[in-house]
Formats: structure tokens, sequence, C-alpha cells
């Protein structure tokens, strides 16, 4: 007698294959009205006489600029650059730092038994939470205008326009990253009578301190690239001599700036990278 034949197991599905399907299908719709209101139409760029366009403006920029006039110009302003970014960070730091140990609810110490400071312990998380909001829910450009017309042309007025936007945003993301973190540690420092600092640098730090550095370098990457914003309104650095570049058609001048912001975005990436094996 010929054995019987052993049944196949059916084969794996996936349980929740419908659900995301249908998600899928609604996140689509929802899309849709948003991305005609935006009036996105990509299809238009690959038109003949787009392409065209495009390719004249790309090609004024080649070959980049390599005189030893405009080198000079550019290593100043890159310097001035570098500068600013990283005065504006290290002021934002001063800010963020306390705001987000204030606005950490892992870090409160009403919070861990019924007394009188509950109350006045979550007036001041809200009130720190809310000066986060305030302070990164202005652009930095429109902070650098007002710094522009106070202290007149120059760096300063980007390092205390980074530093104010940068400062509330380094804090809402601090304090996430905190609160996200086991926290258990730092709630057993605090019951056992220890400082709010103390469960800060030895119950949330060692766990989150790769996240936090690594963050603050991107935060310090995207203050690189913001100046160029800055620059065009007069608060220095590199991208003030790219709106000069472009307003005299130079595009050659303009790629040479844009090759040391990638080579400032890749130093950025090297410099997150070795802090985080440092850290590890």
């Amino acid at each position: 007698m010929d054995a019987p034949a052993q049944k196949l197991p059916p084969p794996d599905r996936d349980p929740d294959a419908r659900a995301r399907l249908g998600w899928t299908l609604v996140a689509l719709v929802l899309l849709w009205p948003l991305l005609v209101l935006a009036e996105f139409r990509p299809w238009v760029l690959f038109e003949p006489g787009n392409l065209q366009v495009m390719g004249r403006f790309l090609g004024g920029f080649l070959p980049p600029a390599r005189s030893a006039e405009f080198l000079g110009y550019l290593l100043e302003a890159t310097l001035e650059t570098m500068a600013i970014a990283t005065a504006g960070i290290a002021l934002a730091l001063l800010l963020a730092v306390p705001l987000s140990i204030l606005s950490t609810r892992a870090l409160a110490v009403a919070a861990i038994g019924p007394g009188p400071g509950r109350l006045g312990g979550r007036v001041l998380r809200a009130a720190g939470r809310a000066v986060l909001t305030f302070l990164r829910a202005v652009p930095e450009i429109v902070w650098a205008l007002m710094f522009v017309r106070v202290l007149g042309l120059g760096p300063a007025a980007g390092v205390l326009a980074l530093a104010i936007t940068y400062g509330g945003m380094l804090g809402k993301v601090y304090t996430e990253i905190l609160e996200s973190t086991d926290t258990r540690p730092a709630r057993a420092i605090l019951e056992a009578g220890g400082g709010r600092f103390a469960a800060l640098a030895y119950g949330l730090l060692p766990n989150a301190a790769q996240e936090l550095t690594s963050y603050t370098v991107y935060r310090w990457e995207c203050a690189v690239r913001a100046s160029v914003i800055m620059g065009f309104v007069g608060a220095g650095g590199l991208g003030q001599l790219m709106d000069q570049s472009m307003k005299m058609l130079n595009g050659g001048e303009a790629a040479t700036i844009l090759l040391v912001f990638l080579i400032l975005v890749l130093f950025a990436d090297a410099l997150s990278a070795a802090l985080r094996r440092a850290l590890a």
C-alpha cells in the first residue's frame, strides 16, 4: 500500500495584512486632497521646456569657482558659519537643559507621592513646556530679522536667532528622550532621597546619553544649514556669501559653497558617529 500523502501546512499569513491595507487606503484617500491643495504636480518637471530651463540653470554651476581670492572669502565665511552654529547651539543648550529638566516628569520630586507640592510641580512643568513651545514656534528667520534690525548686519543676529529657536527644539526633544528611556533608576534615586540632578546623572543619562549626543550634533548640522537662510537677511556666514553669488548670477561660486556645505554635513556625521562610539 502506498503511504498516505502528507498534508502540507497552510502557508503563513499575516493576520494584520487586511488592516494594514485598509489603513493604507485611508491614508491615500486623506493625502490626495492635501496634495491637490498643495498643487503637487511633479510630472510638470519633466516637460521639455522645463527640463531645458533646469538644465541651463544647473549648467551655470559648472565649473565650480577656484580662484584664490574667492577661496579666501569662502574660508572666512566657513569659519564664521561654524562659529555661528557652534555659539548658537551652546547658548541653546543653556536654555534647553534647565527647561528639559524642569519639564521631565521622571525627574519630578513632587510626583513621587501625595503632598502639597504636586500641584505646584504640575504648574511648573506645564510652564516649562509652554516656554519650549513658544521658543520653537517662531522660526529662526523671524528672530534673525528682528535681531538684524536691533544689532545690525553680522553674525551676532544669527547666533541669537539660533539660540532661541534651537533652545526650544532641543529642550522639547531632550524631554521626550528622557521620558522615553527607562525611568525606574531615576525614580528609585528620588524615592531614596536623592536630588533631581543625581537622578538625572545616574538614573537617566547612562541610557540616554548616546541619543542625546546624536540629536545635539544633528541640530548643530541643522544650524549650519539654517545659517544659509539667515545669511540672506544679513546674518553673515556662508549664507551671506551665497546671497551675493546668486545676486551676481555666479553659479560657479554657488557650486563651491554647496560643496563646502556637503563637507560640513559629512563632518557632522563623522563627529556624531565618533561621539556615539565614545559613549557606548
